[in-house]
């Protein structure tokens, strides 16, 4: 049976995946994939595969993996020296201090398990970032409308995740999808159909990993 796209409405089409036993629905209009409720896991099970990753502002490659994302994404469009928001800023929130160290930030954090504080309540960003973190999300529009909400009018937001993989058989063995607490999967299009969306106008992406977007 088909159900409506998430992202923008359309009909989808369901798919097993018989080895990790999951059930997909994908667009074949915005390219958006997710994982099917029944194989959600658990708030507990989900905060357990973040406390298993080691991330640090002394790991000299993953200071090199942000810094790559800010020239790319943020640097040419925002400038230095302006006020942001980074949403899902994880155990040690590296980008924020990468951004406040080098590049003359303010940076507010929220995480949902690390910063619980919605610190942005009532306030609006230059900048707003998202790294490893839509594709966590079972609802990614109601996100992207927040993020739109908190932006000035000059302001960007930068996002950054893994788009997968069009071909359906490269989809299905694509070690990203094996991460039990990845549920939502992009594409390019599917960041312009959100944009669309939510009133952002997506204007840049090296088509891999980034996207980043203006108001409209």
């Amino acid at each position: 049976m088909s159900i409506e796209c998430k992202i923008c409405g359309h009909e989808t089409e369901e798919f097993h995946h018989e080895k990790f036993q999951m059930i997909f629905h994908q667009c074949n209009n915005c390219e958006f994939i997710w994982k099917d409720t029944s194989v959600h896991v658990s708030r507990e099970d989900e905060f357990k595969v973040y406390e298993n990753h080691n991330n640090s502002i002394h790991d000299e490659r993953y200071v090199k993996y942000f810094k790559d994302f800010i020239h790319a994404s943020i640097v040419p469009f925002a400038g230095y020296g302006r006020e942001g928001l980074d949403f899902g800023s994880g155990p040690e929130p590296v980008l924020s201090m990468i951004m406040e160290r080098d590049y003359g930030y303010i940076m507010d954090i929220y995480d949902k398990f690390y910063a619980t504080k919605k610190s942005y309540i009532g306030k609006s960003y230059d900048l707003i970032t998202s790294t490893e973190v839509v594709e966590h999300m079972d609802n990614p529009l109601e996100y992207f409308r927040l993020f739109r909400s908190l932006l000035r009018d000059d302001g960007i937001i930068a996002i950054m995740t893994l788009f997968h993989p069009v071909e359906r058989q490269e989809f299905i063995d694509w070690f990203y999808i094996r991460d039990l607490s990845h549920i939502s999967f992009f594409t390019p299009r599917t960041m312009e159909i959100i944009a669309e969306e939510v009133g952002l106008e997506f204007f840049y992406t090296n088509n891999y990993r980034y996207a980043t977007f203006k108001i409209k």
